[in-house]
């Protein structure tokens, strides 16, 4: 294989949801990325949408580099992928070297964990340290309420407009690519 170019920091769940499309979606992201030869990295479980995003990136050939905190192991089923593994401290150390070591950043549908890393690397952006893409998978609607949201926050006047500007919405994987494309091209 070729050496890896660019890298795609992937938050999601460590449970696969209500709706059987959030595991379809979680494997096509991780098929895609295979082939186009982006690295994922992401939190390293082996449970859930991460287990599924990670395994179905390595069925199909791509590289991955799994970050998980040392208390997280044994609940999350850490595994060492053959392409990386790396241990962290704390969740706060963990974020920090997904981010770090990635080109851009997708949120698949998650719970509390995805939210925190989505509004972790989204008050990084507005701080203006650092400009890259972050795209939410909204698989059937599912981040709908987090737009929501953060609109009420800009409409109520504790963030500037152009905080909704620091994040894109893909409807479905096709829209991902296209966004990836168009970023990492």
């Amino acid at each position: 294989m070729a050496g890896i170019a660019k890298s795609v920091c992937v938050f999601c769940g460590s449970r696969f949801g209500s709706d059987p499309d959030y595991k379809r979606a979680a494997a096509d992201v991780g098929a895609l990325l295979a082939r186009e030869n982006w690295r994922l990295v992401y939190g390293a479980g082996d449970v859930g949408m991460m287990g599924e995003v990670s395994q179905t990136t390595e069925a199909a050939g791509g590289e991955t580099l799994g970050v998980i905190p040392t208390h997280l192991f044994e609940r999350e089923l850490g595994r060492r992928p053959a392409s990386g593994f790396v241990i962290t401290e704390n969740m706060h150390e963990r974020k920090k070297v997904m981010y770090m070591n990635s080109d851009a950043i997708v949120v698949l549908p998650g719970g509390a964990g995805s939210l925190d890393e989505f509004f972790e690397v989204l008050t990084w952006a507005q701080l203006g340290l650092h400009s890259k893409p972050i795209i939410l998978l909204n698989t059937n609607g599912y981040w709908a309420p987090l737009k929501a949201l953060v609109d009420h926050v800009i409409a109520h006047e504790f963030a500037d407009p152009s905080l909704g500007e620091l994040y894109e919405i893909a409807d479905d994987v096709a829209g991902l690519e296209a966004k990836l494309r168009e970023h990492l091209s």
